[in-house]
């Protein structure tokens, strides 16, 4: 198991951008939380395996139909708590 830290950054607040990224995280089956950052950007934490991560954020760089991706940051972590489910905070 692996586990990313991804902050998004462009125009993802108020666009739908944490459902999406819940919808994405459900059908890869990775777990974690998404939330919105006082600065606009999202923030992330997938846990799953590593290919299938990758293969997630690739989705991330896209984000919904009116969001405006401009950059993803991801930090490779070390695991942590194990979260049974994605949610958004």
């Amino acid at each position: 198991m692996a586990e990313y830290l991804v902050r998004v950054e462009g125009y993802v607040q108020g666009v739908g951008y944490r459902a999406f990224a819940q919808r994405e995280a459900v059908v890869f089956g990775v777990t974690g939380f998404v939330r919105n950052l006082a600065d606009g950007r999202v923030e992330i934490l997938a846990q799953g395996e590593k290919d299938i991560l990758d293969r997630f954020v690739e989705r991330l760089r896209e984000g919904p139909r009116m969001a405006a991706v401009h950059n993803v940051v991801i930090f490779d972590r070390v695991k942590s708590a194990d979260h049974g489910s994605f949610e958004v905070r």
